[in-house]
């Protein structure tokens, strides 16, 4: 895609755009899906939903890849006891959907488990399915989770599991 699509699309993209994919029904449902998945396990998932990049943002070729790095930084997903952080970002100018995981949590689960996480969440959004696939892809990251890192009986909150839309 060209530079000026890019552009027209980031542009086109509101967060009124993102509050309509991303309703407060469904990120209610997000928070409730994270909050039972960290039952299970000692991870910390933190969800952001961003409508689009800033114009400058877009201009200086900031990647969908790049703001999630600048995001995990900026919450301080990479800041929990174990190293366990992950964060599932979803661009919708980009039509992307990255994760980036803390140390721990990337030694031990291969990127071919988070590429399918992707792909679930992905797969029906073009069909504006954005409630269950996200829900659903909630779910198979939290089984990846809970097989790497299953709850001790001893893990606290660190993270706030309400998805933030941007």
């Amino acid at each position: 895609m060209s530079t000026l699509q890019r552009l027209w699309r980031h542009l086109t993209t509101t967060q009124r755009s993102a509050r309509r994919a991303f309703p407060a029904a469904t990120l209610k449902a997000i928070q409730h899906k994270i909050a039972e998945g960290e039952v299970t396990h000692r991870a910390e998932v933190k969800m952001i939903v961003e409508g689009s990049l800033s114009l400058p943002a877009v201009l200086n070729g900031v990647t969908s890849r790049n703001r999630a790095h600048e995001l995990f930084a900026h919450y301080r997903i990479w800041d929990t006891e174990e190293n366990v952080g992950v964060l599932l970002y979803v661009n919708l100018a980009d039509h992307k959907v990255e994760i980036i995981v803390d140390r721990a949590v990337g030694r031990a689960i291969k990127s071919a488990e988070w590429q399918a996480v992707c792909k679930t969440m992905t797969k029906e959004f073009a069909n504006g399915a954005f409630h269950d696939s996200t829900l659903a892809a909630l779910e198979q990251m939290n089984g990846y989770l809970t097989q790497h890192f299953p709850d001790q009986g001893r893990k606290k909150n660190e993270l706030s599991d309400k998805p933030l839309v941007l």
